[in-house]
């Protein structure tokens, strides 16, 4: 992004989640600061993760649109990461209105104006998971997500594709993202998140028995895990290009939650010890017992670029030993 841009505002939605507010955080400290950010700050914590962050406003979704109204010259990118989140979310109405329809209004007014419009696809819009975990375009179609979350994320992606508009626009499927600014998160929090306070306190951990014991043993069922500093560099990287499409965004490989939970125990410098117990029945109907994302067009692209720095820094070890030690353990915001 060249200095002019500097000068001109940054939309970011969901600024206090956890990708949201690492993403402030990485674009402060490339010295952006003409951020204007969009969240519904609650009752829980997680105004704690704009603390120390430079930033022009702090404004409502229901804001937005006489926002973009008012400073439309103003803006060259728009950051869409807000969105009910909740895996286990009945309401696909609400769903359909905040992850969905909102989306489109706010894409409308990006391509109108020629902002950047980079927005939060997910993962759950693979479903089982079945069809593979490819980002082509040309598979979009096929996919059958598993719950209404899913289903308003990946209806949002086919009207990209239906309008003509994904060439222009970028869609990131985040994976399993882990790592500080998460507390706010309850039951949707990770899993590292999760672990940490057992294995502190108890040196022990609790993880659910296969529900595939045929295909993988118990706590062998993996998923892509990705540490929050890399999918924010990732997210801010294509500020500084004309890339359009859907990308993943995960490590590309596998973790195995027996060894997740090993990384765990070993930041905490305590031996492992984990028993498994019975995976409940409404679970086991919506459980992955694999995922991995797809990284070679998101790599081909940026290495072809000269991007090699854009791409992951972390491994899972270090990743959850950081997130241990910096964060967890001091209470401390990234």
């Amino acid at each position: 992004m060249n200095h002019q841009h500097i000068e001109s505002l940054i939309v970011i939605t969901g600024a206090a989640g956890m990708i949201g507010s690492g993403v402030v955080r990485m674009l402060n400290d490339r010295g952006y600061h003409k951020l204007v950010l969009v969240d519904i700050m609650d009752t829980t914590n997680k105004w704690k993760n704009l603390l120390g962050k430079r930033f022009i406003d702090l404004i409502t979704p229901a804001q937005v649109f006489s926002f973009l109204q008012e400073r439309r010259t103003d803006v060259s990118a728009i950051i869409h990461l807000g969105a009910i989140s909740d895996t286990l979310e009945k309401d696909a109405g609400l769903l359909w209105e905040n992850n969905y329809r909102y989306s489109v209004r706010l894409a409308e007014i990006a391509l109108q104006h020629g902002y950047r419009f980079i927005y939060a696809s997910s993962a759950a819009t693979y479903g089982n998971g079945s069809l593979g975990f490819c980002d082509a375009h040309d598979r979009l179609q096929e996919l059958s997500p598993l719950n209404p979350y899913g289903f308003s994320k990946h209806m949002f992606d086919m009207w990209a594709w239906e309008q003509g508009v994904l060439d222009t626009v970028v869609g990131l499927k985040y994976f399993n993202v882990f790592g500080p600014n998460e507390d706010h998160k309850g039951h949707m929090a990770s899993m590292v998140y999760k672990m940490y306070p057992s294995v502190r306190d108890h040196g022990k951990l609790y993880l659910f028995r296969s529900s595939d014991p045929q295909q993988y043993l118990d706590g062998e069922s993996c998923r892509d895990f990705i540490y929050v500093k890399d999918a924010a560099r990732i997210t801010c990287a294509f500020l500084h290009n004309q890339l359009g499409g859907i990308f993943n965004v995960g490590r590309g490989e596998v973790t195995t939650w027996n060894a997740l939970a090993k990384a765990v125990f070993q930041a905490v410098d305590k031996p492992v010890c984990i028993e498994y117990i019975p995976m409940p029945e409404d679970l086991k109907k919506q459980y992955q017992s694999y995922t991995c994302a797809d990284m070679t067009k998101l790599r081909h692209h940026f290495l072809q670029e000269g991007r090699e720095d854009a791409l992951c820094h972390y491994s899972i070890v270090d990743g959850v030993k950081e997130y241990v030690h910096s964060y967890l353990s001091k209470d401390a915001r990234w």
